[in-house]
Parts: structure tokens; C-alpha cells; sequence
């Protein structure tokens, strides 16, 4: 991140990742209060965002591609504006109809950020890790503040609130970054500021193969984790929470940015050492804790709540590391679009889960024996990954496109 450019796009990419994760996560607060005002059952509600979350993950694979045809600045634009949109819309939503609509616009535009936020960071950060350690932990802020932004929004004014105001602030970043644009401040990079290994074709089979199998695990756990635990809390800590939504939105806040500079640190241990090895060890550490869930209740729950989700964010740069490996960079937007349609493609199914297993049984305890055993098989994948290779000596950071829209310097 050695120019101006490199530092704007950086910066919008760590700011949009915490907006990314807060408008898609307010739903899963908002629902509490909607199952009293418009008389729905539960699972009836959750459904409605199973749209929202599959575009999430469906359109990914076509953001990243033209993200690497046309541009990765601009295409971010576009990100702020649709997922402003779709947040604006739904809180103007009248009926399940409208809200249903609403957040499938919400989640096409939040589909964006991913394939297009990460590559553009992977392109101008010298320290992978580190950058991506700080996207990590914007994120892990982003999805910590969505309960609490949705549960004090909604109780200090209403549940439309909670969407019409980081609507509008997603709005106002997607003119911000586009005059940027329009000014020459940012412009888009052809290819990597730091070289990488060449892997030969076997590796990126064998990778591929596997990180298909882990990140579809990851994407059903990380997904099923935040839509259930709202609800989670309110059934086994309501003796401590009191009735409101704000002690629920807090307490699975606080779980979550407990999970913020573990995965800062995670991003500094991928700098130095395998990266392999790290992501196995986490999955690894996943296994008694998530089952440990299906059973425990009070204290002992938020806090193993709180090591699972720590233990699954410090993966995450270790696990976007190993995917830049193994791509070109001019395909990197779209192979994190495919990353994100497996990850965060599997939305709809963790709802369908959630929902079913709590149809059916009415508590959560098959839900997390159930995320135990994908943990499992995620671990045991990731062992049969490639082995590190060496780094190839750096040469020359590929300079910036221009901008061949700008005015030049004393033009008229």
C-alpha cells in the first residue's frame, strides 16, 4: 500500500466489509420484534431472508468476473448503492411480500463486496496477512454491531429504523467513492503488488477440491451460527437478558467482537508462518466446542459461543491466503466469487436448517450436533491440502491502471 490510490481502496474495502456484514445481519435481530407485529411464527419470518441470503453467494461468482473485466472501483460503487437500496426497502416494507423482495435486493447488492473487497485488498497490500487480518477484523466488527445496531435502533425509535439509517450511510459511501473515482484518487490495479509461488496444476486441482469442501463447511457454520443465536440467547439466557431486544443484540455482539483482533492476530500468523497449518489448527479446535453448544445453557454458552467464533475467524486470513495462492491474478475477483458462492451460498440451507430443526424439535440441540460433525469433516479435508512452497523473489509492483476517464492535470 505504497500510493494514495492503494490507501482509498483499501480503506473503503475495510469500512464496506463492516457495513457488508451489519445491513445483512439486521435482519436476524429485526425478527424478534416483527414476530409480535405482524403475528408470524418464527420460522415463518427467517424464511424470508433465504432469497437475500442465496443471492448473497448465487450472484458472487458474476461480481468478481466483472470486477476483473471492468473494474474493481467501480463495481465497489455499485456495491455501496444496491445494498443501500435494498436496506431503504426493507424498511419501508409493509407485509412478508415486501420485506421478502426487499432483502433479496439487499442481498444482490451486498453479493458484491466479497469477490470484489478482497481481491482489490489481495492486489494493493504488500503484507497479505496483515491486510487481510484488518479486513478480517472490520468484519468481525460489522457482524458484532448488526445485533446491536438492530436491537438499539429498534428500541430507541422502530424496527424501520434499523434499516433506513445504515441504508442511507451505505448510500452516502457510494457517492463518496464514486467522486473519488471521478477525481483520479482511485483507479484500478493490474495484477499484484507482491509476486507469489506459481502453483503447477496438480496443486490447484488438489486445493480446489479441498477449499470446495471447506469453505462449503465454513459458509453452513458461519451462516447457521448467526442466524440462530439471537434466538439461542433470548431461549437460554432469558432470565439475564430481561425481554427487550437490546440485551440479546449486546450479548451476541459482545460474542462477536470478541472474534475481532484474534482474527487481526490470525492475519500476522499467516505473514509468518505456514498457513496450512493454521487453518487446519482452528478447524481442529472447532470440534468439542461446537458440539459443546448443543448442551450448554447461561455463562458457559456465550462463552464457548465466544471461542468458536473466535476459533473460526482466525482461519479466515490463513483460508483467503490459500485461495490467492492457488489463482491467477487476473481471475482472483472471480475465484472469490466462487469462495463466497459456496461460503456464503450455503445461507439459504443454514436457514432451511435452522428453521427445520427447530420446526421439528423446537430447541437447537440436533442443530449443533449436527454443525459439529461439518466442522469434523472440514478438518479432516483441510489436512490433505498442499504443502507450502517457497516464495518467488519480488519484482516490480505492477503500476495502476489509468483512469482513462479522468481529465489530465490543466486540461479543460
Amino acid at each position: 500500500m505504497t500510493d494514495k490510490s492503494a490507501r482509498l481502496a483499501v480503506g473503503f474495502s475495510w469500512v464496506g466489509h463492516a457495513l457488508m456484514h451489519i445491513i445483512t445481519g439486521l435482519f436476524l435481530t429485526v425478527v424478534l420484534v416483527l414476530e409480535r407485529e405482524w403475528n408470524l411464527s418464527y420460522d415463518e419470518l427467517i424464511r424470508l431472508w433465504t432469497l437475500g441470503s442465496l443471492m448473497i453467494g448465487l450472484a458472487a461468482p458474476l461480481a468478481g468476473w466483472l470486477g476483473d473485466r471492468w473494474s474493481d472501483s467501480r463495481m465497489m460503487v455499485l456495491f455501496f448503492l444496491g445494498t443501500g437500496v435494498g436496506s431503504i426497502a426493507a424498511g419501508l416494507a409493509d407485509g412478508p411480500d415486501a420485506m421478502w423482495i426487499a432483502l433479496a435486493v439487499l442481498g444482490l447488492g451486498a453479493s458484491i463486496y466479497h469477490p470484489i473487497g478482497m481481491s482489490w485488498v489481495v492486489k494493493n497490500a504488500a503484507n497479505r496477512g496483515r491486510a487481510l487480518g484488518y479486513l478480517g477484523l472490520f468484519g468481525s466488527v460489522g457482524v458484532a454491531l448488526a445485533a446491536v445496531v438492530a436491537g438499539g435502533l429498534t428500541e430507541l425509535w422502530s424496527w424501520r429504523a434499523a434499516f433506513l439509517l445504515p441504508g442511507v450511510l451505505s448510500l452516502l459511501l457510494g457517492l463518496a467513492l464514486g467522486l473519488c473515482i471521478a477525481a483520479g484518487l482511485v483507479v484500478d490495479r493490474r495484477g499484484d503488488v507482491r509476486p507469489q509461488p506459481r502453483p503447477e496444476r496438480g496443486e490447484v486441482i488438489r486445493a480446489f477440491v479441498v477449499l470446495s469442501v471447506t469453505m462449503l463447511c465454513a459458509g453452513l457454520m458461519f451462516n447457521a451460527m448467526q442466524v440462530v443465536l439471537p434466538k439461542l440467547f433470548e431461549e437460554r439466557l432469558s432470565g439475564l437478558l430481561g425481554a427487550g431486544t437490546l440485551g440479546i443484540g449486546g450479548l451476541v455482539t459482545a460474542v462477536y467482537l470478541t472474534a475481532a483482533i484474534p482474527q487481526l492476530i490470525g492475519g500476522h500468523l499467516a505473514d509468518r508462518y505456514p498457513v496450512k497449518r493454521i487453518y487446519v489448527l482452528c478447524m481442529m479446535v472447532q470440534v468439542p466446542l461446537m458440539a459443546a453448544l448443543a448442551v450448554l445453557a447461561g455463562l458457559p454458552l456465550v462463552g464457548a459461543a465466544a471461542l468458536v467464533v473466535i476459533a473460526s475467524q482466525v482461519q479466515i486470513p490463513a483460508e483467503s491466503m490459500l485461495l490467492a495462492r492457488y489463482t491467477p491474478a487476473r481471475h482472483r475477483g472471480l475465484a472469490f466469487g466462487a469462495k463466497f458462492i459456496l461460503s456464503f451460498g450455503a445461507g439459504p440451507l443454514a436457514i432451511l436448517m435452522v428453521a427445520f430443526f427447530y420446526e421439528r424439535y423446537g430447541e437447537f440441540h440436533m442443530l449443533y450436533t449436527t454443525l459439529s460433525l461439518l466442522v469434523a469433516v472440514s478438518f479432516l479435508a483441510a489436512l490433505l491440502l498442499p504443502g507450502e512452497r517457497a516464495a518467488p523473489v519480488e519484482e516490480p509492483a505492477p503500476a495502476p491502471v489509468p483512469d482513462a476517464t479522468a481529465v489530465p492535470a490543466g486540461g479543460d
